[in-house]
């Protein structure tokens, strides 16, 4: 029975979310597999991959073939890396513990550059963040510089009119009172 390693989708529309398994290649997609050997999700940033990696490497030992996706997230988790150094071992290439020392020093190199790209994207969220907040306080500023101006104006505008006004007002009734004294007179 010809075994592929590849992704079972899961999620919802939209949402991917998939499952790498172990399957007869001749089963549907999302049908029936042997082994569940870990999970892909696409949707975080970086992408989040949970992999057994002692199964993955037993399948890839028994002949399994991996599709391409499947072959490139057991590139990056290390799966046939692991795979190529227990072919070295059986060959006699090199010693378990060489085998052994050379994987977790690539984990670790790997996980220094997962961890790089996570700093280097949170701080470039908060730079963003931080330039959107500066940006909405020279707005805000700048509406209430806006504001406060147009009050001055309003008030502008209100004074010299009320000024104008009085003296016609005081024309007025000054012509009133000429006119009630010369009715009187």
């Amino acid at each position: 029975m010809p075994v592929k390693i590849r992704l079972q989708r899961h999620g919802k529309k939209g949402k991917p979310f998939y499952w790498v398994v172990a399957a007869d290649s001749r089963s549907k997609r999302d049908g029936k597999f042997l082994e569940k050997l870990g999970t892909y999700n696409p949707n975080t940033n970086p992408a989040t991959i949970d992999l057994n990696l002692d199964s993955a490497v037993q399948w890839l030992h028994n002949g399994a073939q991996p599709t391409d996706t499947a072959k490139a997230i057991l590139s990056y988790k290390g799966a046939l890396l692991k795979h190529h150094l227990d072919g070295g071992v059986r060959k006699g290439a090199l010693t378990q513990e060489q085998a052994d020392a050379k994987l977790a020093q690539w984990l670790d190199e790997k996980a220094g550059k997962v961890d790089a790209k996570k700093q280097g994207l949170s701080k470039a969220e908060a730079d963003a963040k931080a330039k959107a907040f500066a940006a909405e306080q020279k707005v805000n500023a700048d509406r209430i510089a806006a504001a406060k101006q147009a009050e001055a104006d309003a008030i502008a505008a209100a004074t010299p009119a009320a000024e104008e006004e009085a003296p016609a007002e005081e024309a007025v009734t000054e012509a009133t009172e000429e006119n009630n004294e010369e009715t009187q007179a």
